[in-house]
């Protein structure tokens, strides 16, 4: 299972799910910050990442669209850092996800 860090998260969620053994990438690293969310859904779905943010537009895109990929997962917190809430999002992830391969 791959990951695309939203611009809305720090990109120290890279280096945080990494060292989880979880792959992922900051939108950063491949598209531009004032792109649109629906670009970054778009790229997510035809690469094979799950999109990983705090924005409560991914699901209404969803919604909106039809479209079953690509899988989101929205944390909501008042402390976005993966250093406060990184290890509860990784065990909701793989209580979701069991038998999935993490790497």
């Amino acid at each position: 299972m791959k990951f695309l860090v939203d611009m809305n998260l720090s990109p120290g969620w890279v280096t945080f799910l990494a060292a989880e053994n979880l792959e992922a990438i900051h939108w950063s690293q491949v598209g531009p910050g004032s792109a649109e969310d629906t670009e970054l859904m778009r790229w997510a779905a035809a690469a094979g990442y799950v999109v990983l943010t705090a924005d409560l537009d991914f699901g209404a895109i969803l919604a909106a669209t039809g479209d079953t990929r690509p899988s989101v997962v929205q944390v909501r917190s008042d402390v976005l850092s993966p250093s406060v809430i990184g290890r509860a999002v990784v065990a909701a992830i793989r209580q979701s996800h069991r038998g999935a391969d993490f790497g």
